[in-house]
């Protein structure tokens, strides 16, 4: 911030744009995601989203003003918002039912890695330089789309039998029996192609009610109860408890990795459903540690300790966020949706999600301002609510292909 500010002399009014503008770009990138998914593959909407990911940072190294500024932060949102949705969608569609969980909780670890890295890097290096750097992972992305299948799901589903099955032993091994497999895609495929092709309105039918209350009631959620708006703003919340933001945000970076890991361990053993309700009763317990914290403040009692409350308290909010509420709600968009409405659903759930970051990341000074202790308070209250949600109404997907998920949460769809 301070390097951007001063090399090219813009105020923060214009870096406060340019900070928010990547979540209006993840929006646009959402409302599209679903249907590019469906019209290009999944592989070549991962390549688009990350040919705009390359222009924007090259846009963002090479500025000498706002204008350029932005534009790129746009362009990489867009990238982000596509890549939201169609990278668990993939995962989904490609792994067996036995390790699907794992898969896709080790993408949200890979992101936790890549945040930590992003943190250290940019400790020793100029803002240009690490614009340049965030080329790396996209180009490497690019050139590896080149060596992966495409998901047999989204194949089978325009009527490529030989290249889904071809597809299917890829992604299986040579060796591997595939037939149960490939007979349950091309069965349910057949039956969904019986259905007209899914528009944007048929999502709101009611045999599709409990698949949407599920996905977008989780989103909402998992953005409501704090996450971008702690993210976002971790050096002023340390720097108003009157602890070291340097290392704060840096042991912040750090906190998701060992649950991310964990989570990978145990997805598919333990349920998204039990890791969701421990994930969300986690975020609870650090938002009102940090809540209490800075009411003591406002007290002016236990001043010595505060600042390290608010510390552990935020590390508590992250490692638990981590553990489930990061990654499982994109497993669980990407698995309760049938085929021939994936891309509306896709590109509504993410919509909402990128919507509701923007919200929270808008009003979040706001709240701090009025009550930092009520700030916390009414986020722990919100992971509370996701408790009871997901205890309610959150199907358990362990163990089940996509098909029998498709089964039991829209029978008549299928039927």
């Amino acid at each position: 911030m301070s390097g951007i500010m001063e090399d090219l002399g813009i105020s923060l009014a214009q870096f406060s744009v340019f900070g928010s503008v990547m979540t209006i770009g993840a929006m646009l990138g959402a409302t599209f995601s679903g249907r590019i998914a469906d019209l290009l593959g999944r592989r070549w909407a991962m390549g688009l989203s990350e040919i705009s990911c390359v222009v924007g940072w090259l846009a963002i190294m090479f500025s000498e003003g706002a204008w350029s500024l932005d534009l790129g932060r746009l362009l990489i949102g867009c990238g982000v918002g596509l890549l939201s949705y169609v990278v668990p969608v993939y995962i989904a569609e490609i792994t067996p039912k036995r390790l699907r969980g794992g898969f896709t909780t080790a993408h949200q670890f890979m992101l936790s890695v890549g945040l930590a890295l992003t943190y250290f890097i940019g400790t020793v290096v100029n803002w240009r330089t690490l614009a340049l750097i965030g080329t790396f992972p996209s180009l490497v992305q690019l050139v590896g789309l080149f060596f992966i299948p495409e998901s047999p799901r989204w194949l089978a589903k325009f009527g490529e039998e030989k290249d889904y099955e071809a597809s299917l032993r890829r992604l299986r091994g040579e060796d591997a029996d595939i037939f149960q497999e490939a007979t349950e895609i091309r069965e349910y495929t057949e039956a969904l192609q019986q259905l007209p092709q899914g528009r944007f309105l048929d999502l709101f039918q009611r045999i599709y009610a409990h698949s949407l209350i599920v996905g977008v009631g989780i989103m909402i959620l998992q953005q409501f109860g704090g996450a971008n708006g702690i993210v976002f703003y971790a050096s002023s919340i340390f720097k108003l408890a009157g602890f070291s933001t340097e290392i704060g945000t840096t042991a912040m970076a750090v906190a998701q990795i060992p649950t991310s890991i964990l989570s990978v361990i145990i997805m598919d053993k333990a349920g998204r459903k039990p890791l969701l309700m421990v994930s969300a009763v986690g975020t609870c317990l650090g938002c009102l540690i940090t809540g209490l914290s800075f009411l003591l403040q406002d007290y002016q009692l236990w001043k010595e300790v505060t600042p390290v409350l608010v510390f552990v308290g935020t590390l508590v909010y992250n490692g638990s966020f981590g553990l489930g509420l990061a990654g499982i709600p994109w497993l669980i968009m990407s698995e309760i949706f049938p085929i021939n409405m994936k891309g509306s659903a896709g590109s509504l759930v993410s919509l909402v999600n990128w919507f509701s970051s923007w919200i929270v990341s808008y009003i979040f000074n706001f709240l701090m301002e009025w009550s930092s202790a009520g700030t916390f308070f009414i986020f722990a209250s919100i992971s509370v609510l996701t408790v009871l949600f997901v205890a309610k109404l959150v199907p358990e997907t362990k163990g089940q292909t996509l098909e029998e998920i498709q089964t039991t949460m829209n029978p008549r769809s299928t039927s």
